[in-house]
């Protein structure tokens, strides 16, 4: 018998449909490496393998699924995001597979690379200065953009409670899922903060799972936006710690916030790379250090996870590239990475809790 494909189906639900098997079930990978000698292993979920290559994936394509059930967004409508990256990359991508024209406002310091994958996804760039406010400015060119336009949607990645849905629903119950098909149980959860909605929402989760488990949040030590309440000097991480403590973040909720140095992140993502065949972004090499720190305080059996955000290839024309000079308060010099093993990628249950429509019925395939 000969299969023949039937037609793609072109209808919201479809697309949602077919979008959702591109985004999520991500491998755990488990990292092995040493610790001023010490044998350790930890845990890191590979967001660099969704739809566009980064973890925003599943935050974009979530907000979207809630606003079309709510109806608050119609086919066709202008989207409009500020971003430092990696959302507009999702939202531009995301956003064109559902038929939505896309228009993204961003910092002009980022690399050229993000800016130039969210053109080719067919989305508007508008590129603000730091002088015209550079990120707050970007959010306020946004909504203004937004008032102006009838039926504009703005997902406000900042503020949105459905970014931390996203992964208390999603990212969440595949990293408790991968790790109990193996008979652990998670003792942390370290990522970093650029909306918050990752830590957030995936913590809520594990906690609900384990109360004991330790959720922190990471961030720069050159810039420490949440140890501060505002944004303090410049940093190299790109995609957190953008100026400010994002709304949707409760530090109360979290435990203490690690910081780790740019340089030090830099030069643990080129490992990563080099010496693991891991091409990953710089706030991966920061989340890795972020979690290396937590071990070292909770003991070199713990099992702590986090995430490697995105990959490597929008850094192209970034210092990820360079050789960065190890400084004396350097960390990744002490690490020596071994290998590593990807966990089972398939969580069949993760996506149950927010179907938020039937599918739509498969057409049957003529015999």
């Amino acid at each position: 018998m000969t299969v023949t494909p039937t037609a793609t189906p072109t209808s919201s639900a479809a697309r949602f449909d077919g979008l959702r098997r591109l985004v999520g079930n991500t491998p755990l990978l488990a990292i092995d490496y040493t610790f001023d000698g010490e044998p350790r292993r930890l845990f890191a979920k590979s967001e660099n393998l969704n739809m566009t290559g980064s973890i925003k994936d599943r935050m974009a394509l979530y907000i979207l699924r809630r606003a079309y059930e709510r109806g608050t967004i119609e086919p066709g409508a202008l989207i409009i995001e500020a971003t430092s990256g990696n959302t507009g990359i999702s939202f531009a991508a995301i956003g064109r597979a559902l038929g939505h024209p896309v228009s993204i406002f961003m910092p002009d310091w980022m690399s050229p690379e993000r800016v130039n994958l969210i053109k080719g996804f067919g989305a508007a760039v508008h590129a603000v200065a730091e002088d015209d406010g550079g990120f707050l400015g970007s959010i306020d060119q946004a909504e203004e953009l937004a008032r102006t336009t009838p039926g504009a949607f703005l997902p406000r990645q900042f503020a949105n409670e459905d970014n931390c849905e996203a992964h208390e629903r999603m990212t969440g119950p595949e990293i408790w899922w991968q790790f109990e098909a193996h008979g652990l149980r998670p003792d942390a959860i370290v990522a970093g903060v650029g909306t918050g909605g990752t830590i957030m929402g995936a913590g809520t989760f594990l906690r609900e799972k384990r109360p004991e488990i330790r959720v922190h949040p990471l961030e720069p030590s050159n810039s420490p936006t949440m140890s501060t309440g505002h944004q303090v000097g410049h940093h190299r991480i790109q995609g957190i710690s953008d100026e400010f403590v994002p709304p949707i973040v409760d530090l109360d909720a979290l435990d203490e916030i690690v910081a780790v140095d740019d340089g030090d992140s830099i030069r643990m993502a080129q490992r990563l790379a080099s010496n693991l065949g891991l091409g990953v972004g710089i706030s991966s090499g920061a989340n890795f250090l972020g979690a290396v720190q937590i071990q070292a305080e909770l003991g070199a059996d713990a099992t702590v996870v986090t995430v490697f955000a995105d990959s490597n290839k929008k850094y192209l024309s970034t210092d990820l590239l360079r050789e960065e000079p190890p400084q004396p308060d350097h960390q990744s010099p002490r690490v020596e990475l071994l290998g590593f093993t990807a966990f089972n990628r398939e969580c069949r249950t993760c996506f149950e809790p927010w179907e938020l429509t039937p599918l739509l019925e498969r057409p049957t395939a003529p015999a």
